[in-house]
């Protein structure tokens, strides 16, 4: 799906008393109960019911709600409100939480704004109530931008601490293995359950992954390296352009450069351990 869609099935919405609308939609990396397509859905039926035409739609897939920063769609909804290109009186979010769960409750709180006084009303389809600028709404509309904003924090406090836990159990966290070294996949038992090829990952949210010895010719080379950097004090260009000038490739099938070793020279070390 494209970031900004217009739909030309729809007729040019100039009939008297139904509103034209834009649809803002995202999926967070952090928090995806609601795929974008079951958001459209609830905000296609909430317009139905009140006479809205939806005429485009703007949607972030896959992005944080912690900021506007790399949400494309919302800065170009913004962007479109401020220098007046906005063909619609309407925006329809399916909660405040769509909106962002912005970590100073005034930002998301400012964004609205911005379209309010551009005559463009933000509507929340799935709040229980109207956000119509009543004591009422902005008192409830506040409070569910604070918890927003305190649930990212304390969410990401949580994540954090759970890849603490399991880096202190060995498990890998992510990227590639790195020369001398490769991915093995194991069961929530510990069990072997095959090695992991460049690029793949683990399908089960209940297996792990951990790092294990080579090929023996890559350890042999990753011993060699460190004796040439130890014993005979050889430079990271005088080791490469040995490597190279003998055939032996890089894990990326690469020739080696001077810059490579800084980035390998942790990862070697477990490959020294075996």
């Amino acid at each position: 799906m494209d970031n900004y869609n217009k739909n030309p099935k729809l007729g040019d919405g100039g009939e008297h008393g139904v509103k034209k609308a834009a649809m803002y939609v995202r999926m967070s990396t952090d928090h995806q109960k609601y795929s974008t397509e079951n958001q459209e859905d609830a905000i296609r039926e909430y317009a139905e019911r009140r006479d809205i035409q939806i005429i485009c739609t703007y949607a972030d897939q896959g992005k944080s709600g912690l900021d506007i920063g790399g949400r494309e769609a919302l800065q170009r909804l913004i962007s479109d409100v401020e220098n007046k290109r906005a063909e619609f009186s309407v925006i329809l979010v399916l909660d405040v939480t769509r909106w962002g769960r912005f970590q100073d409750a005034d930002e998301s709180a400012y964004y609205e704004y911005v379209c309010r006084r551009a005559g463009i009303d933000v509507q929340y389809v799935a709040e229980q109530f109207e956000n119509d600028g009543s004591p009422v709404s902005t008192i409830v509309k506040g409070v569910k931008r604070a918890m927003a904003g305190e649930y990212s924090r304390e969410l990401s406090a949580k994540v954090f601490a759970g890849q603490c836990r399991l880096i202190e159990k060995g498990y890998r966290q992510g990227g590639p293995a790195g020369y001398g070294l490769r991915r093995m996949l194991i069961d929530e038992h510990g069990n072997d359950k095959g090695t992991l090829k460049r690029g793949e990952h683990k399908s089960l949210q209940t297996d792990r992954v951990i790092l294990v010895p080579g090929p023996d010719d890559e350890i042999e080379t990753v011993r060699w390296i460190y004796h040439c950097f130890v014993d005979k004090r050889m430079n990271e260009t005088e080791i490469a352009d040995q490597l190279n000038s003998q055939g032996i490739t890089t894990d990326l099938d690469r020739e080696w450069t001077s810059g490579r070793f800084p980035r390998q020279r942790g990862r070697m070390i477990l490959s020294l351990q075996r």
